[in-house]
């Protein structure tokens, strides 16, 4: 660990207040991973066949919510000699010293526990099993191995984000589908253009901090071609729900549209390299794909959800 990382986390540590607040807390959870979890994971949900008691499916949603947020508790913990030193998590709970890795870790694991068994008792336990499977892959696997070991860390490491559909999809008919799958594969392949178009932006900070993102051990030109490459194989994929008769013609119309769009962006992201136009590229396709993403399954959820998916695309499988 470098000197300067040190210093960060005793700075951090010597100001650490008892326990924090409410908010400290909450933050630990990363609200904003958290609700595009239950997002995802609502849409899977909704999408299956069948009915849920809308209180059991609210519990459901709840549990997802709160073992996404022992995850994030948990990966801020072990991370907490890498956040002090990098810009865009500086302003963590931990590295702020409002709360201690310590307590972080206590509130994860009771946090995770209780989303798990909570899960199980009262929905179904494939889902508790998988929601178990999904934190202990991203702490486990991702946090405490791939991140700070290999470049394809955000690749193998994204199944994690990608499960929730399935849990969704479990919690609402016991069972795990083709469907469900399928909306795990495009957030799979949706994860790496993503962070990294990010991680083109703040190449320094992890570089400083010592994590082997694709810019800093192949450099930013092979991570482009990279990020096109993913685009380019998401297109297609964003269009299978349609094909398999999970999705409209709403859907279709809309698959088809934002994952031209997501292509054309990365072209763009791999064609401007240098200076402000290359990062302005950059941060246009990772905002984009972000909108894309959520766009996608909010049609999904529109069409299931309020009936109105119409018809499919007249392929002879789907009839």
């Amino acid at each position: 660990m470098s000197n300067v990382t040190v210093e960060a986390i005793e700075r951090g540590l010597g100001a650490a207040s008892a326990g924090g607040d409410v908010s400290d807390y909450f933050a630990l959870m990363k609200p904003r991973v958290m609700f595009l979890v239950v997002f995802t994971a609502l849409v899977g949900l909704v999408a299956a066949p069948g009915t849920m008691h809308p209180v059991l499916a609210i519990a459901a949603l709840a549990c997802i919510a709160a073992g996404a947020g022992a995850a994030g508790a948990l990966n801020m913990w072990f991370d907490a000699d890498i956040d002090g030193v990098m810009a865009r998590t500086a302003s963590r709970p931990i590295p702020r010293g409002m709360v201690t890795p310590e307590e972080a870790r206590d509130f994860g694991a009771v946090l995770g526990a209780g989303s798990v068994l909570c899960l199980g008792l009262m929905v179904n336990w494939l889902s508790a099993a998988l929601l178990a499977a999904t934190i202990a892959f991203y702490v486990f696997v991702y946090t405490m191995w791939l991140k700070r070991w290999t470049p394809q860390n955000i690749v193998i490491g994204g199944a994690a984000g990608a499960v929730p559909p399935m849990i969704g999809w479990a919690a609402a008919t016991g069972e795990v589908s083709l469907e469900s799958f399928v909306l795990f594969l495009i957030i799979f392949m949706w994860t790496p253009p993503h962070f990294w178009a990010l991680a083109l932006l703040r190449t320094k900070d992890y570089t400083r901090a010592g994590v082997p993102m694709l810019p800093v051990t192949h450099g930013a030109d092979a991570t482009r071609t990279q990020i096109l490459v993913y685009s380019i194989l998401l297109g297609p994929l964003g269009m299978v729900p349609a094909i398999i008769g999970l999705g409209g013609l709403l859907y279709t119309a809309t698959a088809s549209v934002l994952g031209s769009l997501f292509v054309v962006m990365a072209l763009d992201c791999y064609r401007k390299r240098e200076g402000e136009e290359g990062d302005r590229a950059a941060k246009h396709l990772f905002a984009y794909s972000v909108l894309y993403l959520f766009l996608l399954f909010a049609v999904l959820l529109v069409e299931k959800g309020f009936g109105i998916d119409g018809s499919t695309l007249p392929f002879p499988w789907t009839s």
